[in-house]
Formats: structure tokens, sequence, C-alpha cells
């Protein structure tokens, strides 16, 4: 294997990125030096609705350090924040679009918002100096559950905007075609459930530090963010009111992001703010309470979802109807995972006919927003739990009802029941392999050996399929840009953000096989909105099909440019240069000059004709022909123990189909993140509230997942390259959740089959567990675990 070849796509190359991780010196924004800082602290409502009838922050101004309180009537900004998501109403009006302000004047709407912010000294100073305003409140009665948001006379969170507290309602699908499904349907399975409420939790919390140039008039905001131009725009133009080059946003190193970082947040434009009022650097950095009272949360659905089956098992028509919880105000991109991944029902199977209706409701809750996998899990968990109910009411093998109904490679391109178009895959390969490499065929001598030690063991599959760096056939552009020095090496810019996906090791892998370059021989800067012209950024695993094909593009106008460079410095015409691993050669003979000999030579006096463009490098902001369909098959495999209702994962199967795979090593990674992530949901973390309070605002309540309790996740590959991007690619980040939780839930209610449990909401606690088996053993039919709580 040559060197390009060890390091180029395809080779597992460890990530570059590790060396700073692994030592601590990563550069996040709380190593930012920024001598003189003040510190930001938030006074944040304790009440899920009141009215705001008076506020006093004398005694605030008086405290030690204090520098300045900011309130409602302190701002001098249009303060917005907005959403960016079209949706409508039933009527076709606009969806309802509440004005969130970064601080409000006459109502708080959720247990956390931001009702005054107070800049000192010290964050001590500060915290102590926000706990002297004085706050007069009108408590008011509040709705945090969507269930009970529907109800007649349930409390309206925007009386004015939104009696019925319903901001939009969305249609997708042939509702006729769907109706005719089931009237011929010899079975139709019906299921309620619930998707519950998460965190993002990201390793880094949420952050800022903000500077003003009072010269410039201009603003600096340091923060860990996917997008760092949409941040820019969407601040400087909307919440600040000035021109977009007025402001400069830089995310450094981001640890960790999983859509909650796509928005901008009320704390980003008080720090913003108070930097220009005080001429001095301004920090906030919040405390993990902080995160759960003020990060938008995740998920919370509550649907129905049903499936008209023929008598031979096939699938002739689905409909689901959903209520999606979008919190008090709505995110950035707040009603995207509830609509725009619905295609994702169809699954991976030939259903002619699908439908579904999603109606957006207003709680007095956190905003939601994207949150990994955004509305893709949600999707394949409805159609894998009701191909799981429909193989057990018609008697079928779990494996062979997805079988008989598995679109085929010889039919792609095909067009689903429901929006998408797929374009490659080979389902039923994966769903070999995958029970191959789990040893599906030896689970029965398993499952006996666990019996005989008194636990339960179960077995669960699911097919999943997403749609990876959309939206479907408007893929957003991104941008990237390919420039040489004068002394050869190559710095490449990209409007794609890493934050734990190792762009640095990747793109590098590309340029090696697009360019010839010796990876030590390349430089790579994001995040930096006065350094990368356009950007995207980083969201639905977009990054190698939109960022890595504008990289191909930029570095193909390279090799044009260097073609003509060489044809003069090698005396040859510019349609006799070839172009290979690094080197320009005349076709036919053994002349040849290197990329870098030709970067160097360009910049040299003389060296080219005059009156020639100097430089080798070139730009590019481009977008993919469509979206892509990354899919796969997981297998998991857990142990109940029968007395607790503990849950033991035993092994996990993946195989994936991500298009190429640039670098296996971090394909494996991120799906074996992904999947933690949707065990964390399955098995324990909730959002809960109570009376309208968060009763899990810390992690001795909210049960994150932790290394002891996950097995190996044995990840194998059945890539089957796209012709939508240059690469091939699909997408990564996010497949390992989609796949995890019906895959997860399936295991557990597989352990359960003997004692009539039919289905349970997430998250499968021990004690629902139990209650479950328990309340089965007296011939109970255990369909739908009641809700653990509001928000739940």
């Amino acid at each position: 294997m040559d060197g390009m070849a060890r390091v180029g796509i395809g080779a597992p190359v460890r990530r570059v990125e590790d060396a700073r991780f692994l030592r601590g010196v990563g550069r996040f924004v709380d190593d930012i030096a920024a001598p003189g800082a003040a510190h930001l602290h938030v006074l944040r409502s304790p009440h899920a609705a009141a009215r705001l009838l008076a506020l006093d922050a004398a005694a605030a101004r008086a405290m030690p350090g204090v520098l300045l309180v900011l309130t409602a009537a302190d701002l001098d900004i249009p303060g917005r924040l907005r959403c960016v998501t079209p949706r409508h109403r039933r009527d076709g009006s606009p969806l309802v679009q509440p004005d969130w302000r970064v601080l409000p004047s006459d109502m708080v709407r959720f247990v956390g918002d931001a009702v005054a912010a107070v800049v000192a000294e010290t964050p001590a100073q500060a915290q102590d100096a926000a706990e002297r305003i004085r706050m007069d409140y009108e408590p008011l009665p509040c709705v945090t559950d969507l269930a009970e948001a529907v109800t007649p006379g349930a409390p309206a969170v925007w009386p004015d905007l939104a009696p019925d507290n319903e901001c939009f309602h969305f249609r997708l699908g042939d509702a006729g075609a769907v109706d005719a499904g089931f009237a011929r349907a010899a079975q139709v399975i019906a299921l309620d459930y619930r998707i519950s409420r998460v965190s993002a939790n990201p390793m880094e919390p949420r952050n800022a530090l903000a500077t003003h140039d009072p010269v410039e008039d201009r603003y600096t905001l340091w923060t860990g963010t996917q997008l760092p131009h949409v941040m820019r725009n969407e601040i400087a133009e909307y919440a600040l009111g000035v021109p977009s080059n007025r402001l400069r946003v830089v995310s450094p190193d981001v640890g960790g992001g999983f859509g909650m970082k796509e928005s901008p947040f009320p704390e980003h434009v008080l720090c913003l703010l108070a930097a220009k009022r005080l001429g001095r650097p301004v920090r906030w950095t919040a405390t993990r309470t902080e995160s759960f009272l003020g990060d938008s949360h995740a998920r919370d659905n509550l649907s129905t979802a049903e499936l008209a089956v023929a008598a031979d098992g096939t699938f002739l028509a689905m409909r689901v109807r959903t209520l999606a919880n979008l919190g008090a105000y709505l995110a950035w991109q707040g009603p995207v995972s509830s609509t725009n991944n619905v295609g994702g029902l169809a699954g991976v199977y030939r259903t002619p006919a699908i439908c579904t209706e999603v109606t957006g409701l207003f709680t007095h809750t956190q905003p939601t927003a994207p949150y990994r996998g955004a509305g893709r899990p949600e999707a394949i968990h409805a159609m894998e739990r009701l191909v799981d109910l429909a193989a057990e009411r018609l008697g079928m093998d779990r494996v062979e009802i997805r079988r008989r109904n598995l679109i085929r490679p010889e039919e792609m391109p095909f067009r689903t029941g429901l929006d998408y178009t797929y374009d490659s895959g080979d389902f039923p390969r994966a769903l070999d392999l995958a029970l191959e490499a789990a040893d599906w065929a030896g689970f029965a001598a398993r499952r006996a050996e666990s019996e005989a030690r008194g636990m339960l063991r179960g077995i669960g599959l699911a097919m999943a399929i997403e749609s990876a760096g959309g939206p479907h056939r408007k893929p957003l552009e991104e941008g990237a840009e390919i420039r040489f020095d004068s002394g050869g090496s190559a710095t490449l810019l990209v409007g794609s953000h890493n934050h734990g996906q190792g762009h640095e090791t990747v793109f590098r892998q590309i340029i090696a096989t697009r360019l010839g370059l010796e990876p030590g021989r390349v430089r790579i800067l994001f995040g930096d909105t006065d350094v990368v012209a356009h950007g995207r950024g980083t969201i639905g695993s977009r990054s190698m099909m939109a960022c890595g094909a504008a990289l191909v593009g930029a570095a193909e106008k390279v090799v044009a440019r260097g073609k003509q460079i060489a044809a003069h410095l090698l005396e040859a015409a510019e349609a006799d240069i070839e172009f290979a691993d690094g080197m320009f050669r005349v076709a036919g003979t053994d002349r040849s000059i290197g990329i870098e000999s030709v970067a160097r030579q360009s910049y040299v006096p003389g060296a080219l004709p005059d009156g020639a463009e100097l430089g080798l490098g070139a730009a590019l902001v481009t977008r993919p022909g469509d979206a892509t369909f990354p899919n796969g098959c997981h297998i998991a495999e857990v142990e109940v123990d029968p007395d607790t209702g503990e849950t033991r994962l035993l092994a996990y199967t993946v195989v994936d189909d991500v298009g190429t795979v640039i670098n296996p090593l971090l394909v494996k990674g991120q799906v074996q993140g992904g999947v933690a992530q949707g065990f964390g949901q399955v098995f324990g973390e909730a959002i809960l509230y109570g009376d309208g309070q968060l009763l899990t605002a810390s992690f001795q309540d909210y049960a994150m997942p932790r290394a002891a309790d996950l097995s190996d996740i044995v990840v194998k590959s059945n890539p089957v390259p796209t012709a939508t991007n240059s690469l091939g690619v699909k997408g990564a980040g996010e497949a390992g959740t989609v796949g995890a939780l019906p895959a997860l839930v399936s295991a557990v209610m597989d352990a359960l089959r003997d004692f009539g449990v039919a289905h349970l909401d997430m998250p499968l606690t021990p004690e629902r567990v139990w209650r479950a088996k328990l309340e089965g053993s007296k011939g109970l039919d255990v369909y739908v675990q009641p809700a653990l709580g509001g928000g739940a």
C-alpha cells in the first residue's frame, strides 16, 4: 500500500484531533483568555406561567462588584429570537410565531425563562446580586403535558395567538389511498405511544464570551455552536439590529452539539449587549442545572400509529397522527424534528400508501429543537414497533415479515409511499449480514441458558433508514476553499463545523486522495466567520456529502488551474497535462512536476507569463444533488431480571450502509456514539415536570447512560455508494440513534413476551419493566404504559 492509500479515502486513520483532546489542550471557549472579563449571571423564572407585575433591581445594582443589571426595560435592541421553519395552521395561514424576546417584559412561560441578567467582576458576585433582584409575580395556571394541552379549557400559553395551544397542523401523504388500503386489510395494527422528552447534555455546556470594538462598532462572540455563520446572521440582524458584517462569531473546539447548539439563545445576545455597555469582555458558562433549565429540549411526541396488513403479511397502508410539544416559544428550527423527516415513516418497506398528520402544540416548557436524529428515530420507532406487533398478530416470524416487505435493490430508485425516493441501497443484504453477525440462529440456546439462571432474555431487530443532508430534493449549499501558500502547503477553509465528528481527519484524507498531499502539509480552518467566507455548518449528517463534495469541487478547480501552470513550466500544451497522485505529467513522457512545486512556482515573479494570475487555490459554494439515505439493520440482545426489572445489554450489532466509507474508524465511532445516546433514551433519560416544575434538573434525577451500561457494539459495513454527490457518501452521524430506539425496545418486549406485554413506552426503567411483567403475569394486556408524568 502506497503512502496516499494509507492516509487517503477508505483508510482507518486515527483522529488527528485526539492529539490535543486526550492531552487536555483542546481550545474551548472557557480556554480563551480574556483579560478583564466580567461575568454574566441570568436570573430565571421559578414559575412555569406568571405575569410580571414588578421588578426592582436597586439592591442588586448596589451589591459589591456589580457592573451592570439588564432587564427588559434596559434593552435598546430588537432582542428577538425567531423560528425559520415555515409551517401552516389548518386554515392555511402561517404558523403561530410568538415574539420571543431575550428578556420578557410582561409574562414568563416556563421555569427557567430568563427575566434579568447581572454582570459583575466574579461569577459569585453576579449570582449573589441576581438573588437580590425583587420580582413580583402573579402565578397563572400552566400546562406542560401534551395530552393535557389539547383538552378543552387547558391553560393557553399564548391566549391571544393560540387559545387552543395549536401552533401548526401539518399533513403529508395521500389520505384517500391510505383509507383504501385499510379497507382491504386483513389486520389493522394500532399503537398509541409516547416518545419521551430528553435533554442533549453535551460534555461542554453552552457558553459565550463577547467583546465589542468601539472604533469599528463591531462585536465578536466566541461560543460553541454548530452553525457559526447562521448564528452570526440571526443574532446580528434580528437580535442586535445591526448588519451581519458587524458581528464576528468564532466557534473553536466544541464539546458536543447534537443539534441543540445550532440555535441562538438569549445568553448570547445578553453577553454581547453587556460587552458594548461596559467596554470590556463579558463571559457566561451554564452550570448543569442551568443547562436543564435553559437549553432546548427534544423529542416529546404523543402518537397513534396504524398499519394495515394483508393476510400474508404484506403491508398495505400506514397512518400516523402525532402531537408534538414545541415548548413555550419556537426555537430557530423548532418544527423541524416533528415534520421535516416524517418521510422516514416508510422505513425500508414497499408500503404503497402512507399519510401522517402532525399538530404542533405550545406548552409551558422549554422550546424543543432538533436532537441527534431530529425526527428520524421517532419515525423508524413507529414503523418498527408496528412491524413487530404485526408479526405477533399474524403468527409470523419477525424476520420473515420484514423480508417479505423489504424494498429490493433491483427496484431502485424506489418512490416510497410517503415523500422520499430512495436512490440506492441493499436492504435484504443488510438484514442477512446482521442476522449472521449477531448469531440470530443461535439465540434460542442463549435464551435457554438465561432461563436456567432465572433470567429473561430477549432479542430485538430494527431496520433503519434516514434522510441525511436534506431537506429532500432541496439540500442546502456548503462552502469550501483550498489555498496554497508560497511554500507549497495548503490550507482548507470549510463551512462545516467539527464538534466531535473528526472533520480535521477526514477532510485531510479527501485532499490526500484528490490532490496527493500528505496530511502534514494540510491545515484546516473552520468556525470563524471572519476567516471562512460562507458556511451552513454541521447538522443533519451533512458534512461529508455537502462540505466534502464542495472540497472535491474546489480540488478539481485547483487541478484545472494547476494544469495551466504546469503546462507553462513543462513547456507543453495544457491539453497534454495529466494529473494523478499529486503529480502533473506530460502525457506519454517522463516529464512531471509535483503540485507542491507548482504551488511554489505560482508565486515566483517571472515564473509565469506576464499578466498571468499568480497563486494557486480555489473556492466553491455548491450543494449536492439530493439528500442521501443511510440505512442499516440493528440487532440488540438483552437480559431482564424478573425480580427487579433491571435490564442488561448483552450484545449489539449494526450493519450500516453509509455509502462510501471515508474512514471506517470514525464511522464506527459515530455509529457507536449514536447507539449510546439511543440507549440512554430507552433505559433512563427523561425530562419530567410536576406542577410546572422541572423535576429532573440534575444528573441525580436525569439518568444518563454510563460506559458500564453498554455491551460491545459491533459495527459492520454494507456500503452502496450514492450517485447524488461526488464522493458517494450518505452520512453517518445520526445512524446509530435512528435504529437504536426500536431495536432496544423490541429486545425488552421479546424478553417479556411470555407475560403478555406487547409494548412499553420509554424510558424502560427497572420499575416500569417490573410492573409491566407483574401486571402481565396477572393476565392483563399491557399495551401502552401510562406516561410517567407531564412531559415524559
